[in-house]
């Protein structure tokens, strides 16, 4: 177990150096670049295998205790070490990085984005899956900030080399926020890690915030806090979220959206919630404001894009919406019960499935109509997608539904779960506040279900219409990629326990203060 997780974070790394370096001859095969690229996906399907086996081998009767452990001194004079672990927080998200990696390395190597050179593209998606498993896997503060800071890098080049209009101020817009966000974070991390005297994640969550000064953890979590929200994104620190998705290439939107985003949310339940409990207490009220508002103002952002003549594009509409849903996220966590940080971890899952689907299926609709312009897309009667192309149609239709958080889907839960914790948060918030922000997210899901509603009817109905060139339905690459997170989808929505009997432990135990 412990060389499978390391394995896990290493293995990615390795095999992108692998990719810059010469193929040996036997491997080269007629197509240098379709070779380098069956190398991402033989290098992303065994870590996938690895988490798979990790999972497997998991201790499911005791999912709040730390597994899998390696703790190697690194830097003694800071007591700065290699500890990795995992639990049943950090499991799933492994899992899903895994999964999501390998399913954008197998669409890629049918449908590789325009842009330079096949080994580049390899090892810059490589070297971003093993900073989001390691950001997941870490257990020290420093390494997770280095983990965390790990992955801008790849996906700056990723939209700016392989993107499509407006791809370099997309690009300049993301590592630009992003890493003054991290900046601010890495104050945060280092001042917990003085004033305690130690960088250890596991024995800080212990502590409980015992060894810190009321002042400190108001300091830290607004430090920390600031660097984290930025990458989820909360509103109003999200502008850019909508660039970034809109000018990456498809399987980047899919990364960004299913996976890098979580790093953020991640943090505020592995770091502050148990690190820094009395300065959450003190924030959580507005957090969980801006949560409230950041889901209002992504659904309307999304039904103005949608109503037709806005010339709306429908990636950046999905981009809008992933702004409300990580709100769901943070409204979870701001009510500081196990009732609504499991459903901001279940609406995490959820929304890295649902959402990766959503951008994999806009992509190959722009690649068929050379347009994600939702008025060009719906012309006159509709794009009338059902009639064209039936299983694409039905697909979009059936992403859509399960991202406004229809029930016996993996949308629904989530929610739920937030805002039964938003009725009831801990002791000490402030209980008709509380209720007043679930409120406004109940009417925020009425507005997601509009305007996915809104988007359905524009582009998978209307009049089929004759054809000189017929558009292909889904082809037999993308209904591997696909048919993986729709399954999930519906697993997840039909059986909830199966990810919630790993996270209900883990968070009992990380909000008492390490104690089960």
């Amino acid at each position: 177990m412990q060389f499978l997780l390391a394995f896990v974070v290493v293995a990615p790394l390795l095999g992108a150096v692998a990719a810059l370096l010469p193929a040996p001859p036997g491997l080269r095969g007629r197509n240098p670049g379709q070779a380098v690229l069956r190398h991402g996906v033989t290098v992303t399907g065994a870590v996938l295998l690895a988490t798979l086996a990790l999972a497997a081998g998991f201790d499911h009767d005791h999912p709040s205790r730390m597994q899998a452990t390696t703790d190697i001194s690194w830097i003694p004079a800071l007591d700065v070490r290699i500890h990795l672990g995992t639990d049943g927080i950090s499991l799933p998200l492994l899992v899903l990085t895994a999964l999501l990696t390998f399913l954008c390395a197998l669409y890629s190597y049918f449908k590789l984005p325009a842009g330079p050179s096949p080994k580049a593209f390899v090892a810059l998606v490589l070297v971003l899956e093993s900073g989001t498993l390691a950001t997941f896997a870490v257990l020290d503060l420093l390494l997770f900030f280095l983990a965390f800071e790990m992955v801008l890098i790849p996906m700056y080049f990723l939209i700016a080399r392989w993107g499509g209009d407006r791809k370099q101020p997309a690009a300049w817009k993301f590592i630009l926020y992003t890493l003054l966000g991290s900046v601010v974070m890495l104050l945060g991390l280092l001042l917990i890690g003085l004033k305690s005297g130690t960088f250890d994640m596991v024995a800080l969550a212990t502590d409980n915030g015992r060894g810190l000064t009321a002042s400190v953890q108001v300091v830290a979590v607004l430090a920390i806090g600031i660097g984290l929200a930025v990458k989820t994104p909360m509103w109003p620190l999200h502008s850019w979220l909508p660039d970034a998705h809109t000018a990456a290439p498809t399987v980047g939107s899919v990364l960004l959206a299913g996976v890098m985003l979580k790093m953020g949310t991640y943090g505020f339940v592995r770091i502050l919630l148990p690190i820094a409990p009395d300065g959450m207490r003190t924030f959580a009220p507005y957090l969980a404001a801006f949560a409230v508002v950041g889901i209002i103002y992504g659904s309307l952002a999304c039904l103005a894009l949608a109503r037709p003549g806005a010339k709306g594009d429908l990636k950046r509409l999905i981009a809008y919406s992933s702004v409300g849903h990580m709100g769901f996220v943070l409204l979870g966590i701001a009510t500081m019960t196990p009732t609504g940080v499991n459903g901001a971890l279940f609406a995490n899952i959820a929304h890295g499935l649902i959402t990766g689907l959503l951008f994999f299926l806009v992509g190959a609709i722009k690649d068929r109509y050379g347009t994600a312009d939702l008025d060009t897309l719906a012309g006159a009667t509709g794009a009338a997608l059902y009639g064209r192309t039936p299983r694409l149609g039905g697909l979009l239709a059936f992403a859509a539904i399960a991202s406004l958080g229809l029930p016996g889907l993996a949308g629904f839960w989530g929610e739920m779960l937030t805002l039964f914790g938003a009725f009831d948060p801990a002791e000490g918030l402030n209980r008709p506040a509380f209720l007043t922000f679930m409120s406004i997210g109940a009417f925020g899901t009425l507005l997601t279900a509009a305007y996915m509603l809104i988007v359905v009817r524009r582009v998978c109905m209307g009049e089929k219409r004759d054809e000189p060139h017929p558009v292909a339905d889904i082809q037999t690459y993308e209904f591997a990629a696909w048919t993986p997170l729709a399954a999930l989808t519906v697993l997840a929505g039909l059986w909830p326990a199966v990810l919630l009997g790993l996270t209900d432990p883990a968070v009992q135990k990380l909000l008492a203060g390490g104690k089960s």
